[in-house]
């Protein structure tokens, strides 16, 4: 199939399984286990780009919609339309020179004496870039982010609901160019939206038109689907790291070496099994990690702040482990790990787009360590302050306050040079501490939790050696007795993640492979090599006749 049709298939793909899941208004308001477990479905491993349309779609679209619908009932028809999936639904808020600099976006929603509002995007720069406008066969309708000018003032940030296109056709004024489809993931028809004198009327706007107190933290509020976006998209690299696991096992069983009489299966050997057991622990621990982080996050107690700094530390985690586990048993399937049948490539592919979805990873991290570095709030502690992990993340967090201190603001030359590049490994130190405490917490089996943390001591070696005493002989040593607990237990490890349905990868079985090999274009004929031999003669006087 082409690009196009592929991404036209997504949106049937998207729909089944949302309708699969009967997802109500309530489900999405109070982030019940439903909402949760679409996030973490298995399904994503045949299609990300039917979970990149369902998030945008559930989450951000149709819940700020719903929001909103509490206070205007008349928007409940639209919310349902969505869950339904009678129209498609998207979230407008990047603009293409903004980025995630949200504040200084650009399009502006100006009113008009009439009470309508004209929605216009002033410059090339104020497209709404990224999300896939371009008619798809049902009725699309958006929320779109802008400024209110009221009278000639700026009033703040706003949402409107914003009818893009009937399915087959742009609405006037619109403008929706698809940009190139990216290689490797399913293809997503993103796009560059701009807006030309929009008429909307008064009821699209969702909010009131008096200024508010503090601009940015209504912008905050607005976008509050967001950061549960960030949570939620946090969930769904587990089943990648489960799919690695699982593909990576069963290759390393079939594939053989040695002579037909006494063929030895790769897995048998350190080089090819390490990787394999290292991110099946990183896939059981960081289970018991989601568990926790959503129940921390949807703690109402809890200071939205903190519920979102656990978010931005979960999705950092779960897209760091489920990259190193993507590539390594990619790369210990040789040729065969390179090929996107084989789904690990393709996996990989799509985690680099959540990594940048809902919240750049590095971005959120910058954020969230000034944060802390500043006394506004303060992350849970651990639980188990007297690990590794703790320790390492206790002196790191150290390091960074005493640079902070002596420099004149957080936005000076001297945090800019020393404390950004080091925000993210300290928000990924954070995050492997919550994880453990959260194993621990759980019963993870202690071999899992074992073979976890050798690994995340890999992640800052040079610290644990100078500062915590573990040395390199000795970082092998913990390395190699957990992965030789884990290993006997490799098949029941696997057999318990329950993806196998969800893997196509035809490199898992005899089978699978013959069926494979099956439906390859074939090339057949009679051409016999006699027949090539004089331009095959002829050859070195061709050359004496060039030279």
């Amino acid at each position: 199939m082409s690009h196009k049709d592929r991404a036209i298939l997504s949106y049937r793909k998207a729909k089944a399984i949302g309708l699969a899941y009967d997802m109500t208004i309530n489900d999405i308001l109070s982030l019940t286990p439903k909402f949760w477990q679409l996030h973490g479905d298995p399904m994503v491993l045949l299609d990300g780009a039917a979970m990149t349309l369902l998030t945008i779609q559930y989450n951000l679209c149709a819940g700020t919609l719903a929001r909103y619908a509490m206070r205007r009932p008349e928007l409940v028809s639209l919310v349902e339309d969505l869950l339904r999936y009678r129209k498609h639904g998207q979230f407008m808020l990047t603009e293409l020179g903004h980025g995630l600099d949200i504040s200084n976006m650009e399009t502006t929603a100006t009113l008009q004496p009439s009470g309508d509002f004209l929605l216009n995007s002033p410059t090339p720069s104020s497209a709404k870039a990224m999300p896939p406008t371009a008619p798809a066969g049902l009725p699309c309708v958006a929320v779109v982010f802008a400024r209110l000018i009221v009278d000639g003032e700026f009033r703040g940030h706003r949402p409107f609901v914003v009818p893009l296109n009937d399915g087959r056709q742009m609405c006037t004024g619109i403008q929706s160019r698809l940009l190139p489809f990216r290689e490797g993931p399913n293809p997503v028809m993103h796009s560059l939206t701009t807006f030309h004198n929009v008429r909307l009327p008064r009821s699209a706007l969702l909010g009131s038109l008096p200024r508010p107190l503090d601009n940015h933290a209504n912008l905050m509020d607005i976008i509050h689907r967001v950061s549960i976006g960030t949570m939620a998209i946090g969930c769904v690299p587990l089943s990648s790291m489960q799919a690695c696991a699982t593909i990576g096992a069963m290759y390393s069983l079939r594939r053989k070496i040695g002579s037909p009489t006494k063929p030895v299966p790769v897995l048998a050997f350190r080089t090819q099994h390490g990787p394999i057991l290292t991110v099946t622990a990183s896939a059981y621990v960081t289970q018991a990690l989601q568990r926790w982080g959503i129940a921390q996050f949807c703690d109402k107690t809890l200071d939205p702040r903190v519920r979102h700094g656990i978010a931005a530390v979960f999705k950092s985690v779960m897209v760091q482990l489920s990259q190193q586990g993507s590539m390594h048993v990619s790369e210990r399937c040789g040729a065969q790990g390179l090929f996107a049948h084989n789904q690990m490539t393709r996996v990989h592919s799509e985690i680099r787009g959540l990594a940048i979805a809902e919240g750049d990873v590095l971005v959120l991290s910058i954020r969230l360590i000034n944060e802390l570095l500043l006394g506004r709030y303060a992350l849970p502690p651990s639980t188990n302050p007297d690990s590794l992990l703790a320790r390492h993340e206790i002196a790191l967090f150290a390091e960074l306050r005493a640079i902070a201190a002596e420099s004149p603001n957080h936005r000076s030359e001297e945090v800019s040079r020393r404390v950004l590049p080091r925000c993210q490994p300290m928000m990924e130190a954070i995050g492997h501490r919550m994880a453990y405490d959260a194993a621990v917490a759980q019963g993870v089996r202690p071999a899992l939790v074992d073979l976890f943390v050798a690994n995340a001591l890999q992640f800052d070696a040079a610290w644990y050696a100078e500062c915590a005493g573990v040395g390199r002989a000795q970082m092998q040593a913990m390395q190699e007795s957990a992965m030789d607990r884990v290993l006997p237990i490799l098949g029941e490890l696997v057999a318990e993640m329950d993806v196998f349905a969800y893997v196509s990868a035809p490199i898992v079985s005899d089978e699978r492979w013959g069926a494979f090999v099956e439906g390859l274009a074939t090339f057949e004929g009679t051409a016999h090599v006699d027949a090539l031999e004089p331009a095959v003669q002829a050859q070195p006087e061709m050359v004496r006749s060039h030279l």
